[in-house]
């Protein structure tokens, strides 16, 4: 209940701020995420009231506890994005980083249709035991187990029938689709018709408009290398990358990178080059670390064991697997996935960006700088067709090189070790091993919902290894787990083992999805494919092959027969006394009974036989006799 409060706070505090809306350059953006907010908090305020009594709450809610506090969660970071949003910062910085973020659908959004549907399930789940009327717990189960039906699995059906609730009616997504196009044609107008000179959507423009600003200053240099400084301009900070090249040299390549807008990739915000000294400058977002650096931070100064419990490793492993979905849908494959190019800022909820793809591999071209994981160990993040020297020729085996580099980044993710650190063999030999299929081995207290996955992902053949479309939906339903079942919290040895394999639901999914599993979905597909999860999953627990419904069905029947109220005394001695007055006239009848017994004519076969019946029980035809053919 306390969650469910707070997520009413929320709400009135977004209804409060956008009261100051005209102030938004981002103003239909921001307008969408609090209308979604609002309904979303009405359809779990309609269905507590539908399904839950509230003298209840501090014994049947317990289910609920969890998938409200991710909520509840997810509320808090899009109110203080709307904050930020609003914040008197100056305008052109406002407007430079808000022209490229597209964090209000790919971030905010997708977390609320990603956590909103276990938020629904649980309350639910809460409904079948609320109340003491065991009829009305028996309609709910029921309702509840036809919901999840086979023929149901269609996403325009789910969308007619649960759109509403779950935040994807038509409005809704066509909404989804529009905002952001039209934000950035309002900041373009705003900075224009401000006279700044500042062409925002240009991909270079002359350095003399960065570095003869007058609050433009560079604070600490980035890194080992030489090329990232941290800057203060426009009364913000960001990262900025100098390098010299000739002219034309990236400017594709820049370009290419400023057209990308990902909450979990990095990406160029605006490009600057002096054509006199042949220095290129690029703004980026300034993040905090890289993950390997903060892997060992978390293991060595603080001493834990692992360094994520289990629903921050998922999300970790989540938003670097959006990451790469993001970038194979562009065409864009990486080559050097690896924790030394993943940046993580650490500020409230840990957010993970990729690096070192695209532009940053050309610009390390052209200067002759190494890869961030250029070191004696860099080949244990690459595929072994890749240290076998395979030529790869299609984009898609390059991009399952990735998916195997990404499982590796998730083994260092749950354990907090560098795969094969421990291995004796390095070099070549370790080299050799990997391609012969030698991994890293996981701790036995390791969930094996979660060692699976990262196993079908370095798997020896690249057809076998599944796309970052399947991973993303299996680290969705992953973490809807997690909250239905809060148990996982940490990395136990006590902890209990998951029913299934994700990777199995995943597989049943994709045989029956109407369209293209493969392909990068949309966020507003996300609250459909935990559907279709969820009926995989239903499916898949059952022993027989039907669709599921007869057996919950009969089930919910059983559980009934098993849930009814103990009788009270008066009720024991009423049927006590019928039924000593049954056994009366029993007896009574008894002899009567007997003699119509004798009257019975005997079994016939089905030609008129006198059938009898053998000591073993079988049934055997006796032929008349002539005698008694005769008479």
């Amino acid at each position: 209940m306390e969650q469910f409060r707070q997520i009413g706070e929320v709400v009135g505090s977004l209804n409060a701020l956008m009261v100051f809306q005209n102030n938004l350059c981002n103003r239909k953006q921001c307008s969408l995420l609090v209308d979604m907010l609002s309904h979303g908090y009405a359809t779990i305020a309609e269905m507590m009231k539908t399904n839950l009594k509230y003298k209840e709450r501090n014994s049947k809610w317990k289910a609920m506890e969890q998938p409200l506090k991710e909520l509840l969660r997810v509320y808090k970071e899009c109110e203080s994005y709307v904050k930020t949003s609003l914040d008197t910062r100056d305008f052109l910085a406002k407007s430079i980083t808000l022209y490229h973020n597209s964090d209000c659908v790919h971030l905010h959004i997708h977390n609320l249709l990603s956590c909103l549907p276990a938020a629904l399930e649980s309350i639910e789940l809460a409904g079948h035991v609320a109340g003491n009327d065991q009829e009305d717990m028996q309609r709910k189960k029921t309702v509840s187990a036809f919901k999840y039906n086979r023929g149901l699995n269609d996403p325009r059906l789910f969308q007619l029938m649960f759109g509403h609730s779950y935040l994807v009616s038509h409005d809704f997504c066509a909404r989804m689709e529009s905002v952001f196009a039209e934000d950035r044609l309002f900041i373009l107008k705003n900075v224009r018709d401000r006279g700044s000179g500042l062409k925002i959507s240009d991909a270079l423009l002359p350095s003399a408009i960065l570095l003869n600003a007058k609050d433009y200053r560079v604070r600490r240099r980035l890194g080992a290398g030489k090329q990232f400084k941290e800057i203060q301009w426009l009364g913000e900070s960001f990262a900025l990358r100098h390098f010299h090249a000739e002219a034309g040299a990236v400017e594709k390549e820049i370009a290419a990178d400023i057209g990308l807008s990902h909450p979990n990739i990095m990406h160029t915000l605006c490009g600057f080059f002096d054509e006199g000294k042949k220095e290129y400058y690029l703004v980026m977002e300034l993040m905090h670390k890289d993950l390997s650096t903060y892997i060992k931070e978390l293991c060595g100064a603080k001493k834990r064991v692992v360094p994520f419990s289990i629903p921050a490793a998922a999300d970790l492993m989540l938003q670097v697997a959006r990451g790469m979905e993001y970038l194979h849908s562009r065409k864009i494959p990486h080559g050097e996935l690896n924790p030394s190019n993943i940046l993580i800022r650490t500020e409230g909820v840990i957010q993970a960006k990729i690096a070192g793809f695209g532009l940053d591999a050309s610009v390390r071209r052209l200067t002759q700088s190494g890869p961030a994981d250029s070191g004696q160990l860099s080949y244990i993040w690459h595929a072994p067709e890749v240290l076998g020297q395979e030529a790869m020729t299609e984009g898609s085996s390059v991009e399952k090189c990735d998916v195997y580099s990404f499982g590796m980044v998730c083994f260092e993710m749950l354990t907090g070790k560098v795969p094969f650190e421990d291995a004796h063999l390095q070099g070549d030999k370790m080299s050799r091993n990997i391609r012969a299929g030698e991994r890293p081995l996981f701790p036995s207290h390791t969930p094996k919902f979660l060692t699976n996955l990262i196993k079908k992902c370095w798997h020896t053949e690249p057809g076998q290894r599944p796309s970052f479309s399947s991973i993303c939906r299996m680290m969705r339903y992953t973490k809807r787990f997690l909250a239905m079942n809060p148990e996982y919290e940490q990395q136990e040895e006590a902890a209990p083992l998951s029913p299934l394999d994700f990777s199995e639901v995943e597989t049943a999914f994709v045989a029956r999805c109407v369209g293209g599993a493969d392909k990068h979905q949309m966020v507003w597909q996300i609250p459909y494919e935990i559907f279709g999860y969820r009926i995989a999953e239903r499916e898949s627990e059952t022993e027989s092959g039907s669709d599921g419904v007869e057996e919950t069905a009969a089930a919910l029947v059983v559980e009934e027969k098993r849930m009814r109220p103990v009788p009270s005394m008066d009720n024991v001695a009423t049927k006590l006394s019928t039924l000593s007055k049954s056994l009366d006239i029993k007896k009574k009848l008894a002899g009567t009974a007997t003699a119509r017994a004798r009257m019975v004519r005997p079994p016939q076969s089905p030609v008129g036989r006198p059938v009898r019946i053998n000591s073993d029980s079988k049934l055997v035809t006796r032929k008349k006799s002539r005698t008694d053919q005769e008479s």
